[in-house]
Order: C-alpha cells, then structure tokens, then sequence
C-alpha cells in the first residue's frame, strides 16, 4: 500500500478522470496513488452510501503497476457495473442470490477497452436484482443511498454507479440503459448519463440484449470525460446486428465545436398524459430560455405517442428476454432458477416470459420496432429534442418494491420515467444534464436526444450548457 497525503485524496475528488489521467501522463503521480486516493475515498463514504458492493483493492492494486501512460485515462480508478459486463476473477452476480456466486471468467469486450483506456478497475458498483428497477435496493446487496438525501432514491439501475460518481469516490462508472437506467439515476443524484445511440458499443461476446433495448455507457461528472469515454469504448465488431455512423473526428473533440443555429424541439407535456412537477416543467423551460438566448431555433413539440401501450409492449418483449437470460444461466449456475432464488418480482417477469407463446414474442418485437419507427419519424426535423429528464421528483425509498408480485402493478410505476423508454426504443442518443435543483436541494435532470448516430450535437449542446448552467459546484452534502 502507497501512503498518500490529504492534499493528493483531496486534488482526487476534485478532478475528472482526464485531468487524472494528465496528472499521470505528466508524473505528478502515479497509478498506484490514485488507486489509493479512490480507496480511502471509498472507504470513508460508502459505509453510509452503500453505492461499492464488491471492493476489489487489490486487484485495482495489481492492475495499477502495469497502466500504459499515455493512455487517456491512465490509472483512472473505476467502478464496474454490477450487471452483466463480465471482469475476469470479479463476482458477476446481477445482484441475484440465484448468482451469488458467479466469478466471471474472462473480461467482456468492453472491458478490454476500458483497461485499454487505462482505466483501474477497483470494485463493482449496486444495482438492483437484473437491473429491474429505476431504483437501486437489492435484497441481497441492500440499498443504495443518494448523496443528496439519504430518504430518497439513488435512482436505478445505475444507482450505485451515479451515487459513487455524485460523490466523488471515482469520476467516471459504468453504467447501462434498458428503460432510463442511466438517465434516471443521473437525475436522481445529479451527475450526466449518455444512454449512445444503439450498436454504438458492442456487447461481445453477447450479439444482442432485449432487440436492441439496452445500452451500455458511463456515468461522469463533466462531459469532457463522457465524450473521451466514448472514444474509448465505442466500436462495433463483425457480425454486430447494429452499425450506426462513425465521425470522422473523437467525440472529444466534436464535443467542443460550438453548435449554432439547431433546431430544438421540448415537451414538458408526459405523453402519458400524467402530470409533471412544476420544479422540474421550470427547470426544462429556464434551459429552453438559455438555448433560445444562444440564438438557437426553440419550439415546442407534444410527442403523440400512446406510452402506456408502448409501454406494455415494450416491457412485456422484456419478459420474454429475461426468461430466456435465466434459462442459460441455468448452465451457469449448476441448476433451473426457483422462486426461492429471486425477489418476487424477477420471478413474475420469469413467470411472464415464460408463458409467453413465440408468435406473442415476434409480434411484441416488430411492435417494438414500429414504434421505435414512428418515434424518431416525429423528431425528424429537430437536430435535438429536449425533456425532462425525470417527470417527478426522486421518489423516497422503498417506491420501487421488488417484493410484491403484481407486475403490472409494479411497471405501473414507472410513470416518471416516460421520457426515457420511448430512445431505447428508437435507439436514438439521449443525454439526461444535471441543470437545475428543487427548493428542497434535489437534482433535477434535463434530456437531450440527438437523431441516431449522432452523440456529437448532443455533446456539443452538452458542453455550451455545462458553461452557461454550470453545475460543477455543486455538491451533495455527504462530501461537502
């Protein structure tokens, strides 16, 4: 173990991950140190945060002694996901009893790159039973908290990743997107989540997860390092089903190219028709007032979508997915899934999927497609469309329960995350931008959605935002 200063823990919470990186490229400090400073960070937070599962130092600490420096985020701590991305030698649980213990066997695709990028992997973050929650509250890992208020949630499923970042225990984490599991828990506690436009990242050695459903990105703190962490993840392989269009330039650096003259679409009508808080409508509206003073072309424009169906469809695919995902992991673990091994509610999406005929299936997913057509064909003419990013308010803990078993009771209420399912969907890049706050002190995220293939405006948008309704400021009280 490297004894550290205060001063170095102290200028590690302060920096992203690229000017981490930098530090080490220009040996002001070294991997090992920063692996450290993540360390003591963690150990002094988590215990009231619950957002690290698995710490896994000392494999951080070997990884640390053979970082390439002059990659971009060289010895850069990380938090990997609790969800499906494989680290080999690190539990891959899904935060299931049914995989508790599960040891992963070789390292995912993305992985590969993200050790490439120089990146330290030093634990694993929470997330909730198969990442079927818009909050974070496994039984068998407990809940996570938000670093803003302990009473409500950390948001899902990416709550222990956005938690760690809002923190300041890493600068950057993985996270991944089936409904808003990116964008809802950036909301939530107040850091950025790009959910990237579908195919952008491979899932080898898987080929596909829920048609195209699911995404799988980062959560950070400024959007210089969500762009550079695009750069090093991105990337199809042969035999991908999806292949968006590449740049010709680093999303870092298209992320700094001053957009002018968009045209920008916003709702803050839910196309549910439910209704939306008026802190949040305000602080989507004081955005629109900014975008319009950069001489952009604003409009408002009411998605004519019929969510609660497009819901239904969407969520009942799902189910068929998720008992198809149990079925081989039947292999895995030695044994068929029981009732006894999951939360109630996992076992009625099993139950769901699994009563299921194939035509149902095949039919859900063309629906699926078809809407997914019909909503990027309604945002055609904009070159970004903006939303909240949540319709409501963190929701206190315990909102999302897992141990009922209604599921149409429990999927009922995702409700303030109606702006988030429709671009999975699509497959169309969106942004959730940590922009206002409640009188309460509560994060209050906005979404930006780009046209497909397209993170570059959204970046870019994200970049003239982040100057001109700064949030790097802020900070939630357990690091203050």
């Amino acid at each position: 173990m490297t004894n550290i200063t205060e001063s170095l823990v102290r200028e590690y919470v302060e920096s992203d991950g690229l000017a981490l990186g930098e530090m080490v490229r220009n040996g002001d400090v070294s991997p090992d140190e920063l692996v450290e400073a993540a360390i003591v960070t963690i150990e002094k937070l988590n215990p009231e945060l619950n957002a690290v599962i698995h710490k896994l130092y000392d494999m951080g600490r070997d990884a640390a002694t053979s970082v390439d420096r002059d990659a971009p985020f060289a010895g850069v701590p990380y938090l990997l996901k609790e969800l499906a991305t494989a680290w080999k030698g690190a539990p891959n649980t899904n935060s299931s009893a049914y995989l508790k213990d599960v040891v992963a066997d070789a390292d995912a695709e993305v992985v590969t790159r993200i050790k490439k990028a120089g990146f330290v992997l030093v634990g694993k973050s929470n997330a909730p039973e198969n990442g079927w929650s818009i909050s974070t509250e496994p039984k068998l890992y407990g809940p996570t908290v938000n670093p803003w208020r302990a009473d409500v949630t950390a948001g899902g499923s990416s709550g222990g990743s956005c938690a760690a970042v809002a923190s300041h225990m890493v600068p950057i984490a993985e996270s991944s997107d089936a409904a808003g599991s990116i964008r809802v828990p950036a909301s939530c506690c107040g850091v950025l989540g790009l959910k990237p436009s579908r195919g952008r990242v491979t899932m080898a050695p898987q080929a596909d997860a829920w048609h195209g459903g699911a995404y799988f990105l980062c959560n950070s703190r400024t959007v210089r390092d969500t762009a550079a962490y695009l750069d090093a993840v991105a990337g199809f392989l042969p035999g991908d089903p999806y292949t968006p269009p590449v740049p010709e330039s680093s999303w870092l650096d298209l992320s700094v190219r001053t957009p002018t003259a968009l045209r920008i679409g916003y709702s803050v009508t839910p196309p549910d028709g439910r209704p939306i808080d008026p802190e949040v409508k305000a602080v989507v509206l004081e955005t629109v007032r900014v975008l319009e003073g950069m001489g952009h072309m604003v409009e408002e424009h009411d998605m004519p979508l019929d969510a609660d169906e497009a819901w239904k469809t969407y969520t009942h695919m799902s189910c068929v997915q998720t008992a198809a995902i149990f079925e081989w992991l039947s292999a895995v673990v030695g044994r068929p899934v029981t009732k006894d091994d999951v939360e109630p509610i996992t076992w009625a999406v099993i139950e769901r999927g699994q009563a299921t005929s194939g035509i149902r299936h095949i039919s859900d997913v063309e629906a699926v497609r078809q809407i997914g057509r019909q909503i990027t064909a309604d945002l055609v003419d904009y070159d970004v469309f903006l939303t909240p990013s949540l319709t409501q308010l963190p929701r206190p803990v315990g909102y999302y329960d897992m141990s009922g078993t209604d599921l149409d009771a429990y999927n009922a209420k995702w409700t303030d995350a109606v702006f988030q399912f429709p671009f999975n969907m699509s497959g169309q890049p969106a942004m959730s931008l940590p922009l206002g706050q409640s009188k309460s002190g509560l994060p209050i995220g906005v979404q930006a959605v780009g046209r497909y293939g397209d993170e570059a405006t959204v970046l870019a948008l994200a970049t003239v935002l982040e100057q001109a309704m700064p949030w790097a400021g802020r900070r939630p009280p357990v690091c203050a």
